[in-house]
């Protein structure tokens, strides 16, 4: 690989909005670890530095998740690492973590670079650094598309320890100059079975070609299929392995429920009797593409029905005041695309609705995976067609998991 520079540093630490309590406790999660990986159930067992744990607790943790409690240690040990673990368990906060914990802040360059596959997950990244290195005063920038490059320049040349972004801003950060990358010693790749999927797989070569040899590299993602692993032996070195086993994956406290509609243009009627459970809560419906957002918010809205919507084509204004609005619970349902099925956190979200099946298994979990969020419960509705019952089935054998039909009652699940 062809590198930029020596790297000789340190790296950064992350920030999102504060939580009640502790994680569900999930130490019966069924793993599959590397040889030697030790299960640490206290931050303070962990070697953490004492401003970053004031950051920790004072953010709203007090245990760590069966997934932080195996892989951070790993991770501020320089070690390669690649970790799984159910949407809600703590990903975003363990980069946060070990980033923070990582980082040398009287060098102000660029010591660790978290690359997302959405703009809305690279921002809530940057969010959770800053609220969790808060005491350690670590500097963290968001370099997402859509946004002002000029800020960008900006930003960078101003010197921050952390970048977290999309891969097309930061190449361009990078090609710029702006963006130096000799002191990066850590690169994340979050949701990483999305990165390093067609989509993203070459704007990653792009930016790694830059990075510095001894790089360490960690994967995260809720869902790792076998030819993603297969291709980190180009990119990682012995790494650590800390996998859940697939049928622990479906997500505990998520009721997951299908509605049989015998055609198409049946889903909307459902929909609009469901439409006083949806608003009891926060809801997402999910939809397979960008032109079907847009014609099922526009048929909800002339059947007065108040809904927001989100997808990639919008400008990224747009995205950010619709975003803000759904966290602050003034829009209580969104209709979008799979951008927003990865890594978003929304505390009062307990209900998903797949009007569309998801393309495939692995987006299932993450699409449910936004309800239930911290161990709260949850409840999946899928509207089905006839010829959508295989797929139900192929995913329900593929995860070892139930999906029954719904109940009359279901607004006494949520």
């Amino acid at each position: 690989m062809a590198a930029a520079g020596v790297a000789n540093s340190v790296v950064p630490r992350n920030r999102t909005n504060p939580r009640n309590g502790a994680f569900a406790d999930d130490d019966s999660m069924a793993f599959e670890t590397s040889p030697g990986v030790e299960v640490y159930s206290t931050f303070d067992s962990m070697g953490i530095r004492e401003d970053l744990l004031r950051g920790i607790y004072a953010y709203g943790f007090e245990k760590p998740s069966a997934i932080q409690q195996r892989a951070i240690r790993p991770i501020i040990q320089n070690r390669d690492v690649i970790a799984q673990a159910q949407s809600g368990t703590g990903k975003t906060s363990m980069i946060a973590l070990a980033v923070c914990q990582i980082i040398d802040t009287t060098n102000r360059e660029v010591q660790a670079l978290i690359l997302s596959p959405t703009r809305e997950l690279a921002a809530q990244t940057e969010k959770v650094i800053l609220a969790i290195g808060d005491f350690m005063n670590v500097q963290a920038h968001s370099c997402i598309g859509g946004k002002n490059i000029g800020e960008d320049i900006r930003k960078l040349e101003n010197g921050v320890h952390v970048v977290s972004g999309t891969p097309g801003r930061v190449y361009d950060m990078i090609k710029r100059r702006t963006l130096r990358t000799r002191a990066i010693k850590l690169l994340v790749l979050d949701e990483s079975d999305e990165m390093l999927s067609r989509g993203f797989k070459d704007q990653i070569y792009d930016v790694y070609r830059y990075l510095p040899p001894e790089l360490q590299v960690v994967l995260i993602s809720a869902t790792l299929p076998h030819e993603i692993l297969e291709m980190t032996n180009k990119f990682m070195t012995d790494p650590v392995r800390i996998l859940v086993k697939r049928d622990e994956l479906t997500l505990e406290g998520i009721k997951q429920f299908f509605v049989a509609v015998e055609k198409e243009e049946w889903k909307f009627d459902t929909l609009c009797d469901l439409y006083d459970t949806l608003t009891i809560t926060q809801a997402v419906i999910f939809c397979n593409t960008k032109k079907k957002v847009d014609w099922l918010t526009e048929k909800m809205r002339s059947h007065n029905f108040t809904v927001s919507c989100m997808h990639s084509d919008m400008p990224q204004k747009e995205r950010d005041a619709i975003m803000s609005e759904f966290r602050a619970g003034n829009s209580r349902v969104l209709i979008t695309t799979d951008v927003w099925a990865r890594g978003l956190d929304v505390q009062q979200v307990s209900l998903v609705i797949n009007y569309d099946l998801p393309n495939n298994r692995e987006l299932y979990i993450h699409r449910i995976g936004r309800s239930g969020r911290f161990g709260r419960k949850g409840v999946a509705i899928n509207f089905v067609r006839s010829d959508d019952i295989r797929i139900l089935r192929d995913i329900e054998q593929y995860y070892s998991t139930q999906i029954d039909e719904m109940p009359m009652n279901v607004a006494d699940l949520i």
